[in-house]
């Protein structure tokens, strides 16, 4: 199969999952740049960042009609995560590729199973705290810097068990923090986008954002327990399968 054939199938099941869960893309980004593109790890985090950064701006829009995005709590979530997302891009470029792996695939499983037992009440408009959106935006920039990837597989958790948004409004809030933080990250890794191979990653991108738009009527049609399960299987299953590849 040809390596376009590739990035196309690879982009669509991507974008499906920013789309529909509002994370994961670049989860499943990652490792589909190395083990199926043949990408470096640099390469390919660099790659995923700007993947899941134009994806998630075109599902933004697309949430954003229907009213699923809380401006101005997602604003601040990702506000408070920019300088620990360019920091923790700069820690990344020092630490063993073996470790960075193994610390993914801990903090996906941690976050899989937090939503597993979330369960979720009424929307608690009006009550967010702006302390406790900021640490937790903080904590999410940092691993996105660190783990070079978008971060909405750990934000859909955080907005929707620290902040108690629905699942559905925290899918849309979570592609605006995602967008934040892999611009933020991108800035410090500005030298190694214009040596990725567009080839690629322009199908994949344009894959990606069709895929999106899917996964987006996807989620108009599943409620919103449903779609947190899938999320945290779908984390789970990623997670093994990064943490054997870092022992092996």
């Amino acid at each position: 199969m040809s390596a376009v054939i590739l990035a196309l199938t690879a982009g669509a099941v991507i974008g499906l999952a920013l789309g529909a869960l509002g994370g994961g893309g670049s989860v499943l980004a990652v490792p589909a740049l190395i083990y199926l593109l043949g990408f470096s790890p640099v390469a390919a985090t660099t790659g995923s960042l700007v993947i899941v950064t134009i994806t998630s701006l075109a599902a933004l829009s697309a949430h954003a009609r229907d009213g699923y995005v809380r401006w101005r709590t997602g604003l601040l979530f990702a506000a408070a995560g920019i300088g620990p997302a360019m920091l923790g891009s700069v820690v990344a470029t020092r630490l063993p590729a073996a470790a960075l792996t193994a610390a993914f695939a801990v903090v996906a499983a941690g976050a899989a199973l937090r939503m597993l037992r979330v369960r979720q009440g009424p929307e608690s408009a009006g009550t967010v705290r702006p302390g406790r959106a900021a640490a937790a935006g903080a904590g999410l920039g940092a691993v996105t810097g660190v783990l070079g990837v978008g971060g909405g597989f750990l934000a859909v958790p955080a907005l929707v068990s620290v902040l108690g948004m629905r699942m559905r409004v925290a899918v849309g809030t979570s592609l605006l923090v995602i967008s934040v933080n892999s611009v933020a990250a991108l800035t410090t890794r500005v030298g190694t986008v214009e040596r990725l191979d567009w080839a690629i990653i322009g199908p994949f991108i344009a894959a990606a954002i069709l895929g999106a738009w899917d996964g987006k009527r996807l989620a108009a049609k599943v409620s919103g327990p449903t779609l947190q399960r899938i999320f945290a299987v779908v984390l789970l299953a990623v997670a093994a399968f990064m943490l054997i590849d870092s022992v092996l």
